[in-house]
Formats: structure tokens, sequence, C-alpha cells
């Protein structure tokens, strides 16, 4: 592989096209689209300062580098990218992207991010940011921090793992997501959503988990939740007690004790819903 050290690179399409790099301590500058349809690149320690350097790429490791905040929408359409122990300051990053590794990464602004993306795989990442992972599929998550709402809206084949999310609306119209040893806050949690499955977790929410088909939760606490589980079927084991439960479509409900419940036989049949309180 040819080997590029210490460069400073300016020009729109610096390296259109490259193959069969590595790219060291190099800073990318001042022209869009540097890396624009490559392959087969390994860059280390490296920076991009401007917008677009990654699209339509396949076969790119980046270790040790950065994307600044002008780096934006920068890496769309590309396939078999591995990034590691780098920076992400830019938004809009991943675009209808295929096979995803992201591991020790920090995405300080990460607004639309991981969009229409498939086959991602995330350890150890840090985000902060609205709109995250909207209508991606066939994502493994584990050790995750995030910062924003609407995140996963849409998303399909999700698995979650001892991750904090701060999220309003988080797992909007979303099918089979499955979330352990995980904490989250934020209101609406789950509306229109599909196989929602939470285990060992604790959830905050102002009408959280309503309107969803087949609800899942095992071995859970409900922190200041209220008005949860509005329409939805349910099959729930909480070990706390639950502030208020309104209009539960049926299933099972175990719970310490429901400081309110809310029946209302105009709008569903009480007796399609278990409740059983320990208490």
């Amino acid at each position: 592989m040819k080997k590029i050290r210490q460069e400073f690179l300016t020009g729109e399409r610096a390296l259109f096209m490259g193959k069969d790099l590595e790219i060291y301590d190099t800073i990318f500058d001042g022209g869009e689209s540097p890396l624009k349809e490559s392959g087969n690149i390994k860059l280390y320690g490296s920076m991009f300062k401007w917008k677009y350097p990654l699209w339509y790429s396949e076969n790119i490791y980046l270790k040790d580098c950065a994307l600044f905040d002008m780096a934006r929408a920068g890496i769309w359409y590309t396939k078999n990218i591995t990034v590691e122990d780098s920076v992400i300051e830019a938004p809009k990053t991943f675009r209808r992207a295929d096979n995803i590794t992201l591991r020790n990464v920090t995405i300080p602004n990460a607004e639309e991010t991981l969009w229409s993306c498939k086959n991602v795989m995330m350890d150890n990442v840090a985000a902060k940011g609205d709109y995250f992972a909207m209508n991606c599929s066939d994502m493994d998550i584990q050790n995750f921090n995030l910062t924003g709402n609407y995140s996963f809206d849409g998303a399909k084949n999700v698995t979650v793992r001892n991750a904090k999310l701060l999220s309003k609306d988080a797992f909007w119209n979303s099918e089979n997501i499955t979330v352990y040893d995980s904490f989250i806050s934020g209101e609406y949690l789950g509306w229109n959503a599909k196989n929602l499955t939470l285990v060992n977790c604790a959830v905050e929410s102002l009408q959280g988990m309503c309107y969803i088909d087949n609800l899942v939760m095992k071995n859970c606490k409900l922190i200041n939740t209220t008005l949860a589980f509005e329409y939805s079927t349910v099959d729930a084991e909480i070990t706390s007690g639950i502030d208020s439960v309104l209009n539960p479509s049926g299933g099972t409900i175990k719970a310490e004790h429901i400081n309110e419940l809310i029946l209302e036989k105009d709008k569903i049949d009480p007796s399609r819903t278990k409740i059983t309180v320990r208490d």
C-alpha cells in the first residue's frame, strides 16, 4: 500500500478515487470530497476539516482521527467502515451506509447522525444530538451514552446493552428492539413501536410505552413514570411502584404498587389486562 505521511491536502477531491492507501498524520482542509469513491484506505492520526470526506467509499479504517465541525455530512453511501478511538464533531455523519463499526468514539454534535444505515456495531460510544439513528436496521450497541431527542425513530432489529439514554420520543415507530441493563429517561418513550423489549432497565417517562404492539418489560423499574401503557399490549414485570397506568389494551402488569389506575370502559376492555400488585 502507498503511504502518505504528514501532508496538508487542500482543494476539491484531493485524493479522489484513491485506492490502497495508508495515510498518517495528514490534514484535509479547504476542499470538498477529498476521498470520494475511495477504497482500501487506512487513516491514522489524521483530520478532516471540510465537507463530504468519505462518500461512496469502501473498506475504510480510521484510528485516532477527527472529523471537525465543517466535515459535516461526511460519510454517506459508504460500505465497510471502522472508526476507532476518534472524535466526530461533524453533524449528519453516516447516511445510507452499510457495515459500520464504531469503537471508542465521541460524537459531541450527533444531530441527524446514522440515518438509514444498516449492519451497525457500536461499543463505547458517547453522542449528543437529536434524531440519532433514524431508520437504521440491524444494530448491535453496547456501552452507549446518548443525550438527544427522537432517537431510533423507525429503527428495526436493534439490540442495546448497558446504555444511558436521555432521549424524549426514543424508539418511535421502531420494530424488534431489545434493551438490556440500561437507563432511559424521556417523555413518550416507544410510541407506535412493535416488539419493544426492556430487560433489567430503569425508565423515567411521562406517558411512556404507549400505542405499542407487544411491549415486554422484565425486571424493570419505573421511576416518576405517569400515564403509562395507554393502548399498549403489555407483559410487564415491574420491580418498583408505578405512579399511574392509563388504559392498557391487554396483557399482564405486575408491580409493587400502582398509585393511580385509570381504566376507562368506553375506551378499552379492562378484562383483557391482568394487573397484580404486591403491596
